[in-house]
Protein backbone atom coordinates (compact mmCIF):
# COMPACT_ATOMS: atom_id res chain seq x y z
CA UNK A 1 0.00 0.00 0.00
CA UNK A 2 0.98 3.18 -0.79
CA UNK A 3 -0.18 7.22 -0.32
CA UNK A 4 1.74 9.95 -1.50
CA UNK A 5 1.14 13.27 -0.23
CA UNK A 6 2.16 16.19 -2.64
CA UNK A 7 0.87 19.73 -3.60
CA UNK A 8 2.76 21.23 -0.42
CA UNK A 9 4.74 24.41 -0.76
CA UNK A 10 5.92 27.67 0.17
CA UNK A 11 2.68 29.83 0.53
CA UNK A 12 1.75 33.57 2.44
CA UNK A 13 -0.43 34.21 5.42
CA UNK A 14 -3.76 34.36 3.59
CA UNK A 15 -2.79 32.34 0.14
CA UNK A 16 -4.35 28.86 -0.66
CA UNK A 17 -3.02 25.37 -1.50
CA UNK A 18 -4.69 22.19 -2.30
CA UNK A 19 -3.12 19.05 -1.51
CA UNK A 20 -3.78 15.67 -2.86
CA UNK A 21 -3.16 12.12 -1.51
CA UNK A 22 -3.14 9.07 -4.10
CA UNK A 23 -3.14 5.85 -3.17
CA UNK A 24 -2.09 2.50 -4.50
CA UNK A 25 -2.42 -0.68 -3.02
CA UNK A 26 -5.63 -1.08 -1.78
CA UNK A 27 -9.41 -1.01 -2.28
CA UNK A 28 -9.71 2.81 -2.41
CA UNK A 29 -13.16 3.47 -2.40
CA UNK A 30 -13.55 0.89 0.68
CA UNK A 31 -11.68 3.17 3.04
CA UNK A 32 -12.19 6.26 4.89
CA UNK A 33 -9.53 8.55 4.49
CA UNK A 34 -7.75 11.32 6.77
CA UNK A 35 -5.69 14.28 6.93
CA UNK A 36 -3.23 14.95 9.78
CA UNK A 37 -0.35 17.03 10.30
CA UNK A 38 2.81 17.41 12.36
CA UNK A 39 4.83 20.77 13.10
CA UNK A 40 8.15 21.05 14.22
CA UNK A 41 8.40 20.05 18.10
CA UNK A 42 4.49 19.33 18.58
CA UNK A 43 2.67 16.20 18.61
CA UNK A 44 0.77 14.81 15.57
CA UNK A 45 -2.82 16.30 14.87
CA UNK A 46 -5.92 15.09 13.19
CA UNK A 47 -7.36 17.94 10.46
CA UNK A 48 -9.92 16.28 8.77
CA UNK A 49 -11.99 13.21 7.84
CA UNK A 50 -14.08 11.74 4.96
CA UNK A 51 -15.76 8.89 4.63
CA UNK A 52 -15.81 5.76 2.38
CA UNK A 53 -18.22 7.02 0.06
CA UNK A 54 -17.35 10.42 0.22
CA UNK A 55 -20.92 11.54 1.62
CA UNK A 56 -19.52 12.92 5.23
CA UNK A 57 -16.64 14.91 6.66
CA UNK A 58 -15.59 16.34 9.63
CA UNK A 59 -13.34 18.92 10.12
CA UNK A 60 -10.95 19.77 13.23
CA UNK A 61 -11.63 23.17 14.96
CA UNK A 62 -8.93 24.75 14.00
CA UNK A 63 -9.58 24.94 10.10
CA UNK A 64 -13.23 24.61 9.81
CA UNK A 65 -14.19 27.54 7.48
CA UNK A 66 -11.00 27.10 5.63
CA UNK A 67 -10.51 24.09 4.98
CA UNK A 68 -11.92 21.29 2.88
CA UNK A 69 -11.81 17.73 2.45
CA UNK A 70 -12.95 15.43 -0.61
CA UNK A 71 -12.10 12.57 -2.49
CA UNK A 72 -12.28 11.19 -5.98
CA UNK A 73 -12.90 7.13 -6.08
CA UNK A 74 -12.52 6.76 -9.81
CA UNK A 75 -9.05 8.60 -9.02
CA UNK A 76 -8.29 6.78 -5.90
CA UNK A 77 -7.16 10.69 -4.43
CA UNK A 78 -8.63 12.22 -1.75
CA UNK A 79 -7.78 16.11 -1.01
CA UNK A 80 -7.46 18.94 1.17
CA UNK A 81 -8.29 22.61 -0.15
CA UNK A 82 -6.57 24.89 2.08
CA UNK A 83 -7.82 28.69 2.43
CA UNK A 84 -6.72 31.60 4.47
CA UNK A 85 -3.59 29.83 5.45
CA UNK A 86 -2.16 31.22 8.56
CA UNK A 87 1.63 30.99 9.82
CA UNK A 88 0.28 28.07 12.49
CA UNK A 89 -0.93 25.62 9.80
CA UNK A 90 2.86 25.15 9.05
CA UNK A 91 3.70 21.32 9.53
CA UNK A 92 3.86 18.33 7.48
CA UNK A 93 0.92 16.89 6.26
CA UNK A 94 0.34 13.28 5.17
CA UNK A 95 -2.79 11.33 4.84
CA UNK A 96 -4.22 7.79 5.81
CA UNK A 97 -6.43 5.38 5.41
CA UNK A 98 -8.72 3.24 7.62
CA UNK A 99 -11.85 3.68 9.48
CA UNK A 100 -12.98 6.81 10.77
CA UNK A 101 -15.98 8.75 12.76
CA UNK A 102 -15.77 12.13 13.08
CA UNK A 103 -12.77 12.77 14.99
CA UNK A 104 -12.52 8.97 15.84
CA UNK A 105 -10.02 6.97 14.09
CA UNK A 106 -8.22 4.51 13.37
CA UNK A 107 -5.91 4.32 10.56
CA UNK A 108 -4.37 1.15 8.87
CA UNK A 109 -1.78 2.61 6.54
CA UNK A 110 -0.06 6.15 6.23
CA UNK A 111 1.43 7.73 3.89
CA UNK A 112 4.55 10.40 3.92
CA UNK A 113 3.55 13.84 4.31
CA UNK A 114 4.09 17.03 2.19
CA UNK A 115 5.62 20.12 3.50
CA UNK A 116 3.55 23.06 3.70
CA UNK A 117 5.05 26.38 5.10
CA UNK A 118 2.83 29.29 5.90
CA UNK A 119 5.13 32.80 6.02
CA UNK A 120 3.59 36.00 7.89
Amino acid sequence: VQLQAFGGGLVQAGGSLRLSCAASGLTFSRYDMGWFRQAPGKEREFVSSITSSGSSSYLADSVKGRFTISRDNAKNTVYLQMNSLKPEDTAIYSCAAGWVAGRVYTMNYWGKGTQVTVSS
